[in-house]
């Protein structure tokens, strides 16, 4: 994996023309700091501009403060981006986490169509890999087409809605889907989300399962986009088949998020418009010689980005240290790996890399969640580490 956590192989392809902060973990004072990345290193941000990702984001033009910012050099990012992989790690050197902390990560679901008539597909099939295909030929041309184009909670899509409710093809996941409430779960608490080179986690009864790329937007406590950077989705589709309330079964679990490598704040080189246009590239590399490869484009989501932080963000739902919201994905692997007919799940040791030319790459090893290196550092620990450092303000 440390062939892919190259300065090259991770940065936007613009490289440091944008404004990229991130988490690093500093062994020398035992804790992660705000870190700034840039041409001439890696800066600790954490004194001079604030000790976490939630209170930079807080500020009306993080990106200007950030840029206006020395910091202190801590390291290359060529270094700390080697040491990221947990594979023969110095343990006494920095290397990078996810570019978030005390932000929840919530998760918009079903907004693109092809991956809602996949989880529609789940359903059918019960959690069973080996009916999806015929499950898969009988939706997609029962509802497949219709879908195209609608506006969730329209005229249109309302009459859509009856039209399947008549037919008996009516399903939670359209509800969400078109209707007028998006999805939106919590993913996983704070500071559990992993970073790039880190080991990804599936849950050990799980043989049915995918990565999900997509784009996640950094939202403050007053619901503003400030940011966005990649993040994996990790997704069991046999544990949700099998029931919408195993959704906490199959979306968090120790590993199960992963997001990085950094984030991009929003400044002149990088605004909203540039977030819908976001192309997100996949590709899984397997030890057995298998290679996946797939896209999913922003520009085919079914609601807006502002319209999905207004379903998570708002009068009726506050965040007062901001969220992390994935944006959903349309990419859902249906290529055999092994089987013919039973689709694509993941093996461990597979490499997992999501990237996207604005925000860089995110790359990943997939293990079992009870085998790779449990989350041991919560808020209590950033706490207790940031006032020891003298990082907290009375």
């Amino acid at each position: 994996m440390r062939d892919e956590l190259t300065v090259a192989r991770t940065l936007p392809a613009d490289g440091y023309a944008g404004v990229l902060v991130g988490r690093a973990w500093l062994p020398a004072v035992a804790g992660p700091a705000v870190v700034a990345l840039r041409e001439d290193g890696v800066f600790d941000l954490s004194a001079e501009v604030a000790p976490t990702i939630s209170e930079l984001l807080e500020l009306e033009d993080p990106a200007a403060v950030v840029r206006g910012a020395r910091g202190a050099r801590v390291g290359e990012l060529a270094a700390m981006l080697a040491n990221s992989d947990p594979a023969g790690r110095d343990a006494s050197r920095p290397w990078l986490l996810a570019p978030c902390d005390l932000q929840p990560v919530k998760a918009a679901g079903v907004t693109f169509v092809r991956s809602m008539l996949e989880r529609v597909i789940e359903e059918q099939c019960k959690g069973d890999p080996a009916r999806a295909e015929a499950v898969r030929a009988q939706i997609g041309e029962l509802i497949g087409g219709e879908l195209r184009g609608l506006e969730p909670g329209s005229p249109a899509a309302e009459r859509l809605k009856q039209l399947l409710v008549d037919r008996g093809a009516w399903s939670q996941y359209l509800e969400v889907g078109i209707g007028p409430d998006a999805e939106i779960f919590t993913k996983a608490a704070p500071l559990s989300a992993v970073g790039t080179g880190a080991e990804i986690g599936l849950h050990p009864r799980s043989t049915w399962n995918n990565p999900e790329p997509e784009v996640v937007l950094a939202v403050d406590s007053r619901g503003r986009i400030k940011g966005a950077t990649l993040g994996n989705d990790v997704n069991l589709r046999d544990f949700e088949g099998r029931s919408a309330l195993l959704l906490g079964k199959a979306k968090d679990n120790n590993g199960a998020c992963a997001i990085g490598p950094a984030l991009r704040l929003l400044d002149r080189t990088f605004d909203l418009d540039a977030i819908r246009a976001v192309e997100v590239q996949l590709e899984v590399i397997g030890t057995d010689g298998f290679r996946l490869a797939g896209r999913s484009s922003m520009a085919e989501i079914s609601r807006d980005v502002t319209e999905l932080v207004a379903h998570t963000i708002g009068p009726t739902h506050q965040y007062p240290d901001g969220v992390m919201l994935f944006c959903g994905t349309m990419f859902a692997p249906v290529e055999d790996r092994d089987t013919p007919g039973r689709g694509f799940t993941h093996k461990l040791g597979d490499i997992v890399r999501i990237s996207a030319d604005p925000l860089g790459a995110l790359v990943n090893r997939v293990g079992y969640s009870d085998r790779i290196a449990p989350w041991t550092f919560g808020t209590t620990a950033l706490m207790h580490n940031l006032a020891a450092r003298g990082l907290l303000a009375a």
